[in-house]
């Protein structure tokens, strides 16, 4: 895997110029030469990367996945997130625009931004759950990397970082805006994964797994759905409210009062059955979901 320290090093590795700048690079993508090297690459770097792009004719392979760029899309990959990078331009030769702005954190220090950067869930989202723009969205966030553009290659002063801080942070805060506009327009494609969801932890928790494996997971609910952890609470929270794990523990609460109400199992043996080691934690969730212990809601069907 390479591992690239600086954004000097990286502009070497793909054949740029250097940059303007140590800590910021400003590339469009455009301008970036085509790669010979057909072999699958495995990268992390040490910076932060906002990509708005457009590429036809070009596909990536981001781990087992296809990822196509024929569509105005946005990314953010975070210092030292692997990338597994297969190109595939079948031959044809690719057309690109847009631009990537990679940020090294050190340009951030001192400045409010150091602080909320990361923050934004968006970091934490894969490459597959990348930014869809629209026409209107794509021109608005290419004027803003404009404006950055611009500051980059001026001669810098002591009011360059602060203005190129404060387009970073509209960038920041527009894109926030967008992927909530995404979670809600994409209906149909979202209500899908809330069902699957649903149907996942129906059957988890209809088996032995709750026995044998304890609760389940973010991680794990994210990862049979293709979805990274972070994007998938972000998409149950505004389909319906909760984060995934709160929707985990909805989804317990139900079967718990469900054991509680047609059973004779002990509360202890209940809470054994839903993956609970000390029958203390099954309690305090219970009530904290509920504000009745299982004791009490079980007395009040009797």
């Amino acid at each position: 895997m390479r591992h690239f320290k600086s954004i000097a090093e990286f502009h070497h590795f793909v054949g740029l110029p250097a940059p303007l700048h140590p800590l910021i690079s400003v590339v469009n993508v455009a301008t970036v030469p085509h790669s010979d090297n057909p072999d699958p690459q495995s990268m992390a770097m040490d910076f932060y990367s906002i990509s708005v792009k457009r590429m036809i004719n070009f596909k990536v392979q981001y781990g087992q996945r296809p990822f196509d760029f024929n569509d105005g899309i946005m990314s953010f990959i975070q210092p030292n997130q692997v990338l597994n990078i297969d190109v595939d331009d079948k031959g044809k030769k690719a057309e690109k625009s847009g631009w990537v702005i990679y940020i090294h954190s050190d340009f951030l220090w001192n400045t409010a931004l150091a602080k909320t950067i990361r923050q934004y869930d968006f970091w934490d989202y894969s490459l597959n759950e990348a930014l869809f723009l629209s026409e209107k969205e794509e021109t608005t966030i290419n004027n803003i990397i404009q404006s950055i553009f611009e500051e980059y290659q001026a001669n810098i002063d002591r009011f360059s970082k602060s203005i190129i801080i404060s387009h970073i942070e509209a960038l920041l805060n527009y894109a926030d805006r967008y992927y909530h506009r995404q979670f809600i327009t994409r209906e149909k494609s979202n209500h899908q994964i809330l069902e699957r969801v649903e149907t996942l932890l129906a059957d988890y928790f209809n088996s032995d797994d709750l026995l044998l494996k304890g609760l389940p997971t973010v991680a794990h609910v994210a990862e049979s759905l293709n979805l990274s952890p972070k994007y998938l609470s972000s998409l149950l929270k505004i389909l319906t409210g909760q984060s995934a794990q709160q929707h985990i523990h909805e989804k317990l609460i139900e079967k718990a009062k469900e054991k509680l109400s047609t059973t004779e199992l002990s509360i202890g043996e209940i809470a054994y059955s839903l993956g609970f080691e000390h029958l203390p934690s099954f309690s305090k969730l219970f009530k904290a979901k509920t504000s009745k212990t299982p004791v009490e809601f079980r007395a009040s069907f009797n």
